[in-house]
């Protein structure tokens, strides 16, 4: 280990043991200061820092190999300041024929057009996401996502979060920079890295010169939006509306792009699957902000104004519950879509493993909508065509403030401070 600052373990060191086990490399992939270098300094013997090391550009020119040398697993941070360090180390794993050679950790994906090799065979790619709240200790964790894959009843019924911390919560985020720092802290910085991301990162990741005001009308029309299927379209309404500002489609699909390389925003994509009945499957994603932190931060809020707004509040706690499920997911091999069809009738998040188990959701900040949703999920359920789509492991409504327990009718509400991996 290579750091003497106490570390707070991630659900994500599991993943990447495992994966150091299988293959020769690793690529960490994930938005700044999400805590991939953290992570990575607890497994690697050996570091080359590529945005900071002045010797870095003089061996790309004159002998890149030289950068590999080190004991291993060596962690070359922040690799796609120098793509071609890529196919370099590819090389190099296939020259040693050994696991757990080298960790890549990024904060931007590299442009399409750099040529890369696959690394199929040598890579293995973990996603991180910023810090959840079991981790961060606001969940007991003991409603496992695991469980509900196995149709495990609830027997635990925890205090509920009150109304006033899980907003706290969503203001502060899951950056780990952020853990012991009060509200107010947590907003400067916050707001600084949107300015960072407008003023800085959004050009220097392409080399190309992006108006730091057009972003900002960008990421606030996204934040409006957050955990919806809005389009580019309504974008662009968006903004002229809210912004009086105009700002071209063809800008806002390059600075989507920019924010998706950036990892930014995330996408949660449809889930497709048969159905018994006419109405047609939505295909849109649904957007959110990798960290819901900053579509507070760019839109301005605090605590108080998204208490006076619980409806758009409700939306921001779906983008968080979103994250959370992420994260457990990520450590089940599974993977977050959501179901939207013609009728009008939505899930707010399917949880899929790669064997096809799997779990839907619904997400609700309050207690309120609870038999609604349960009727949703137990309609959604119906509809399916069993002969060619298996029947879900469970069926669960993600709380902000109630307690966690089974229902009569078989559905789960689980008290997001509850819910862990």
């Amino acid at each position: 280990m290579l750091s003497n600052v106490p570390y707070i373990s991630r659900i994500s060191d599991y993943e990447l043991q495992r994966k150091l086990n299988a293959s020769g490399a690793v690529l960490i992939r994930g938005m700044k200061a999400c805590g991939k270098t953290e992570s990575a300094k607890q497994f690697a013997s050996s570091i080359i820092e590529f945005d900071q090391d002045e010797q870095v550009p003089l061996f790309m020119e004159a002998a890149p190999q030289r950068l590999l040398i080190g004991e291993t697993p060596r962690l070359i941070d922040e690799w796609q300041e120098y793509p071609k360090i890529w196919n370099y180390v590819r090389h190099e794993v296939d020259n040693r024929h050994k696991t757990a050679q080298f960790i890549l950790t990024g904060s931007a994906n590299p442009e399409e057009s750099i040529k890369m090799h696959s690394g199929a065979g040598r890579f293995t790619i973990m996603n991180m996401h910023t810090m959840s709240w079991q981790e961060l200790g606001f969940s007991s964790g003991k409603v496992r996502l695991k469980d509900l894959f196995e149709s495990q009843k609830i027997t635990i019924h925890d205090e509920p979060m009150n109304l006033e911390s899980i907003v706290e919560r969503i203001v502060i985020g899951g950056f780990p920079s952020l853990v012991g720092k009060n509200i107010n802290q947590a907003i400067e910085i916050n707001r600084a890295y949107i300015d960072l991301l407008t003023e800085v990162d959004m050009s220097r990741v392409s080399n190309v010169k992006r108006k730091p005001n057009k972003v900002k009308n960008l990421l606030r029309s996204l934040a409006r939006n957050s955990a919806t299927m809005v389009d580019i379209t309504s974008l662009e309404s968006d903004i002229k509306e809210k912004e009086n500002s105009d700002v071209s489609r063809p800008t806002i699909y390059d600075y989507l792009e920019a924010l998706e390389r950036l990892m930014i925003i995330e996408n949660q994509p449809a889930w497709n699957t048969h159905i018994r009945s006419s109405s047609l499957l939505r295909k849109s994603p649904k957007r959110h902000f990798s960290d819901v932190s900053l579509a507070v931060a760019v839109l301005g809020a605090g605590k108080e104004s998204l208490l006076k707004d619980l409806k758009f509040t409700g939306f921001l706690f779906e983008s968080l519950a979103v994250h959370e499920l992420r994260v457990y997911g990520q450590a089940n091999d599974a993977k977050v879509y959501h179901y939207y069809d013609s009728s009008g009738l939505e899930v707010d998040a399917i949880v899929q493993k790669y064997n096809g188990d799997w779990c839907a959701f619904e997400i609700k900040l309050g207690i309120g909508q609870i038999e609604e949703a349960a009727k949703n999920l137990l309609k959604f359920a119906s509809i399916l065509d069993e002969k060619r789509v298996d029947p879900p492991k469970s069926l669960n409504i993600i709380t902000g403030t109630g307690i966690s327990y089974t229902r009569n009718d078989g559905v789960n509400v689980v008290s997001l401070s509850s819910l862990g991996f």
